[in-house]
């Protein structure tokens, strides 16, 4: 019998009957978390009460999925439409302390390169999460996987995957949502054994401050292996020095789970943490992947734990909506 896996709603991580007569109130998640979908890359944003998710699926764009509960979600259509196609690893950024928009920070093709990673970032703007969102710039070439964080003093910063010589993580302040600005610094490298398995890479940051420590989680080794997984680094600044938490990875392959990795974080509905992440769906290398989702959660020592769980062996839809990474 598969095991059922409770998400919170309003009375903590709990399995519990106590909604029994309230079936229009979800329970339980089961990974995949949308099993029709070849998707991987998310990343979830929370606005008024309701989740907004993007992902890298069929890479023309980005579609929008809205969630009240981080477990049914809706597909509410295109979001951004890029003419230049090839689209991986959306960066949502709602400015609240700003100007209130929302910014889709993307990865797609340099315009007029073929291979693969021939990789770009750039800036999208709209009013709404659902978009559409209106290109606005290119931040970055021959890099990939941006992700914004904004300090307790409003500061932004832009982390994103330098691919020139190798997959290394940088991070710089941004003047505004649209503009980067002084010297970037490295931050991560490949340098650990688990990070160089298949392919020395280290990508898809994302940040979180907890207690006055910054905490740069990341993904290592090649997103078209199994043995993809997810580590952490911390600092006392957001442009470091990080340090690697000598426990890494924290998620990786294990019984069914088969390369888990790029993730972001977001609070549930009783705010406890979640991680949003993909995973493999067979030991193979390729790009198939599915979208799952998991506790996360804090020690009394500062150190991140996480489970990866994968309750069913159905096959992967046989259409393949994911390209490149």
């Amino acid at each position: 019998m598969k095991q059922l896996i409770p998400i919170p709603l309003l009375f903590g991580l709990v399995v519990s009957t106590m909604h029994a007569a309230e079936p229009s109130v979800p329970q339980t998640y089961r990974n995949p978390l949308l099993p029709e979908v070849n998707a991987a890359d998310p990343h979830v944003i929370r606005v008024d009460g309701k989740y907004y998710l993007y992902a890298t699926t069929h890479t023309r764009g980005y579609d929008v999925y809205v969630s009240e509960d981080l477990v049914n979600w809706e597909n509410r259509g295109l979001a951004f439409d890029d003419p230049r196609r090839g689209v991986w690893a959306p960066d949502v950024f709602h400015h609240r302390r700003g100007d209130g928009k929302f910014y889709l920070y993307y990865t797609d093709n340099m315009p007029g390169h073929t291979r693969q990673l021939d990789k770009q970032i750039g800036v999208a703007v709209a009013d709404s999460p659902l978009g559409p969102f209106e290109d606005k710039a290119v931040l970055v070439r021959t890099a990939i996987d941006a992700h914004v964080f904004q300090d307790d003093d409003d500061q932004l910063y832009f982390y994103y995957v330098d691919l020139v010589q190798g997959f290394k993580i940088r991070a710089q302040r941004m003047s505004d949502p649209l503009t980067p600005t002084g010297e970037t610094t490295v931050v991560i490298r490949p340098t650990e054994a688990w990070e160089k398995i298949s392919g020395h890479v280290t990508e898809g940051p994302f940040m979180l401050k907890r207690n006055g420590i910054y905490y740069l989680m990341y993904s290592g080794t090649g997103a078209d292996s199994p043995n993809y997984g997810i580590g952490y680094a911390t600092a006392k600044s957001p442009l470091g020095p990080f340090e690697k938490f000598p426990g890494n990875p924290i998620v990786q392959r294990g019984g069914k789970v088969l390369g888990p990795g790029h993730h972001c974080v977001i609070a549930g509905p009783d705010e406890k943490l979640w991680l949003v992440y993909h995973q493999k769906w067979d030991d193979k290398t390729n790009f198939r992947r599915f979208l799952a989702i998991d506790p996360m959660w804090f020690d009394d020592q500062g150190v991140i734990h996480a489970q990866a769980t994968r309750e069913t062996d159905q096959p992967a839809p046989a259409r393949k909506t994911t390209g490149g990474k």
